[in-house]
């Protein structure tokens, strides 16, 4: 082996940021495996994660001990962002991928009536500020 070469091996190794090396870095890999995903799937795919938070902190989710995870407050603010999320992502994501997103929204925003023990004013419920009235 040549000197030039063992410096390019020694480099290699040291240097985990290129692309080639087996133990390449965790957040470089991330990176490009983010940039190989469609916007359209980034967006669903936090407002699923946003959805399913929502459903736990509404006490959709029950703990065999407790009985439920419930958390009205919690559950407000996830509502209001998921809401806000979807309205501003609507045009960009196609009707489709809109659509069941409102479904789902809406079954939270009813679930979380439900689970009220005094009715909010109408407009003032979880995300009504962006999907109008939900009844």
């Amino acid at each position: 082996m040549t000197d030039h070469q063992h410096a390019d091996q020694h480099d290699h190794h040291d240097h985990p940021d290129r692309p080639d090396h087996p133990g390449e870095d965790t957040s470089a890999q991330e990176l490009r495996d983010i940039s190989e995903v469609s916007s359209v799937e980034i967006i669903t795919s936090a407002c699923v994660h946003l959805m399913s938070a929502a459903a736990v902190k509404v006490g959709l989710a029950e703990d065999e001990a407790t009985g439920q995870y419930q958390d009205l407050a919690e559950a407000r603010k996830l509502i209001n962002a998921l809401a806000g999320l979807i309205t501003a992502a609507a045009p960009e994501i196609g009707n489709e991928h809109a659509r069941s997103l409102r479904d789902g929204l809406r079954s939270l925003q009813l679930a979380f009536a439900e689970a009220l023990p005094f009715p909010d004013a109408p407009g003032e419920s979880p995300g009504e500020k962006y999907t109008g009235r939900v009844s």
